[in-house]
């Protein structure tokens, strides 16, 4: 009952605080010169005419509301008790001081106050406002306080400005599920701050001891800007704990507004592979795709949907988006124009391996820009069907190109992967002699044209994720190929922000290089993944398998990391491969595409003439070349 009595109080004064802090300042003021005359006549009040008192005492209080509202302390302006409210407070108080000494000994005849009355009453009357706001400001947040009896103790990792407004939220919210009992942070400097009470009990080398002393079962990570490796770190640390982990939005998606417990949200995996602020150059993508006529490839794909998501925010003058799935250009549309009738000229069907067809689609369309990402990208798919990558990523790339040529596009990204990086796999191989025809293209062509390459994207088609999340629905197994195995993972969001403006930075010939950050053990993903689950879930490792790598890399043997233009893509120079040399390749090897495609990975640029001289053999895969 007294608690209510209490928060009803607390209510009103919240509301009408201009009104209260006027009348506690002005009875401050009262008080203070009081006191000070007190002590300036050995506590003898009689001593000096008490109507001088009292008039200096109202002047003061009268002049103490008016300067106040002069410098905004009256209209909530800042948070009550706050430093830049106390700054305001001393403002005023000051300015009250001096005009009432002032008017004390020139103004009026005789002196109301002896001047050292009216400077130690100034003192007097900051020290007990400041004091009034202080013991408010504590009374209100200790009524605000969550129970201890209902909310849960939690531990917050990172006692800076983050951990402050997390902190300072759930200690003022009564509702708050949460209370803090400690804080972690690796920071030598910080291990004697409190904040709101709430010490820091160590670094994350003390958080298992901390949590099992304090009796805590989450932990809370509030550093938006927590970088992915971190959050491992931690989520590791968390789960041999025993530990559930909270996290905080990234810093990006919370300028707007301060953080609070409804920012809170479970760890997932886009935190563990990496969350990164891409620098993007709006004015200079806008610059070479707004107004102009852009195609995509493979638009209905997991990136290709994405390019085109992102393009058609680029205002151009026509996007027209390509695929053979009918039902992912179905899906594509409707996520961009908010309908799937598949009625517009923009929305085409074809294969890349239909080459007429492609000749057709770019002179009706005689595109600026070309976006190339069909392809097969599975790899055990294609290490038992290696023909179908051939015809799709390597000849259906040769007949995208020749068409581009045909009509003059100016700029022309070819999307590949790093698994192109030393290939030892089909995807590999046909994704690597796809870039070589691309920077050939771009030699005997006006426009440029470049490819783009990165790792695994998050949460597309057929990843590990989506895979993971289907054994999950299914109750388990986890399969995992290898406990050492390591992938570079993006989200599709911030691939294709790489990737379109890649296009605009690429140099003819150049492969680009998105930065994927550090490779993550696939093993962990699937162990914070089954420690989330709802049930027990086994692990099982099957085994690499044929062509699998157990480490990716971006770069290539004689590659060079160097990022002339933006520190998140490097640039690296693919040697040209000519359509003689492929046609002659494939011609010689017949059957055997294995062989064949390591011939072209390897074969130097400067072996083309030789190539040509040698006599051709027939293979399923050769046509006469135009």
């Amino acid at each position: 009952m007294f608690g209510r009595l209490v928060r009803r109080i607390v209510v009103w004064a919240a509301e009408h605080r201009g009104l209260v802090q006027a009348l506690f300042d002005a009875l401050a003021w009262t008080a203070a010169i009081y006191v000070a005359t007190w002590w300036r006549f050995e506590f003898d009040l009689g001593a000096w005419p008490a109507w001088r008192i009292v008039v200096a005492a109202g002047a003061a209080g009268a002049l103490q509301m008016g300067a106040g509202m002069m410098f905004g302390l009256y209209a909530g302006r800042w948070r009550f008790g706050s430093f830049d409210e106390i700054a305001a407070l001393t403002r005023s108080v000051a300015v009250v001081t001096v005009v009432l000494s002032l008017a004390n000994r020139f103004l009026i005849g005789p002196r109301l106050l002896p001047v050292s009355v009216v400077l130690s009453g100034g003192v007097l009357g900051l020290v007990l406002m400041a004091g009034v706001r202080y013991s408010w400001r504590r009374f209100v947040e200790r009524n605000l306080r969550p129970s201890a009896d209902v909310a849960a103790p939690v531990l917050v990792y990172g006692a800076g400005e983050g951990g402050a407004q997390i902190v300072t939220a759930m200690l003022r919210n009564p509702e708050s599920p949460y209370i803090p009992v400690g804080l972690i942070d690796d920071s030598t400097a910080k291990q004697q701050l409190r904040i709101m009470g709430v010490p820091v009990v160590g670094g994350r080398e003390e958080l298992a001891a901390a949590a099992a002393e304090l009796q805590v079962r989450l932990l809370i990570i509030a550093i938006p800007s927590a970088h992915s490796r971190l959050l491992r770190q931690l989520s590791h640390i968390a789960l041999e704990a025993g530990l559930d982990v909270r996290v905080l939005p990234p810093v990006h998606d919370s300028l707007d507004a301060g953080l609070g417990l409804d920012d809170l949200r479970p760890l997932d995996l886009r935190d563990l592979l990496g969350r990164r602020e891409v620098q993007t150059d709006v004015a200079e993508i806008a610059e070479y795709l707004r107004g102009k006529k852009v195609l995509v490839t493979g638009a209905g794909g997991s990136i290709g949907s994405e390019i085109c998501r992102q393009i058609d925010g680029f205002a151009p003058e026509r996007l027209v988006m390509l695929d053979r799935d009918e039902s992912a250009l179905h899906a594509v549309q409707l996520s961009i124009e908010g309908h799937g009738m598949l009625d517009s000229p923009d929305v085409v069907i074809a294969n890349i391996r239909d080459r007429d067809r492609i000749y057709e689609v770019f002179e009706c369309v005689e595109p600026d820009v070309v976006f190339h990402a069909a392809a097969l990208k599975h790899l055990p798919l294609l290490e038992q069907y290696p023909s179908e990558g051939v015809k799709t990523n390597v000849l259906g790339t040769l007949n995208v190109l020749d068409a581009a040529v045909s009509v003059g596009v100016n700029r022309f990204v070819n999307v590949s992967t790093d698994k192109a990086a030393d290939p030892e796999n089909v995807l590999g191989y046909t994704k690597r002699i796809a870039e070589r025809l691309t920077a050939h293209k771009s030699s005997e062509a006006p426009g440029v044209y470049l490819s783009v390459r990165f790792g695994n994207v998050l949460g597309s088609r057929g990843s590990v994720l989506d895979t993971f999340r289907s054994q999950l629905d299914g109750g388990g197994p986890l399969t995992v190929t290898h406990p050492e195995v390591t992938r570079y993972f993006m989200t599709v969001e911030e691939a294709v922000q790489l990737v379109v403006q890649a296009g605009a930075l690429g140099g003819p010939g150049e492969v680009l290089v998105l930065e994927m950050g550090q490779p993550v053990r696939i093993d962990d993903v699937a162990r914070r993944l089954a420690a989330d689950a709802k049930h027990p879930v086994d692990i099982t490792y099957t085994g690499l398998r044929p062509g699998e790598k157990l480490h990716e890399r971006l770069f290539g043997a004689g590659e060079l990391d160097e990022r002339p233009e933006h520190p998140m893509i490097a640039h690296v120079v693919a040697p040209p491969l000519a359509r003689s040399d492929l046609y002659a390749v494939l011609g010689e090897h017949g059957t055997d595409l294995l062989a064949a495609l390591r011939t072209l990975c390897a074969m130097p640029s400067h072996e083309a003439a030789r190539r040509r001289r040698r006599p051709r053999s027939t293979s399923p895969l050769t046509t006469p070349s135009p």
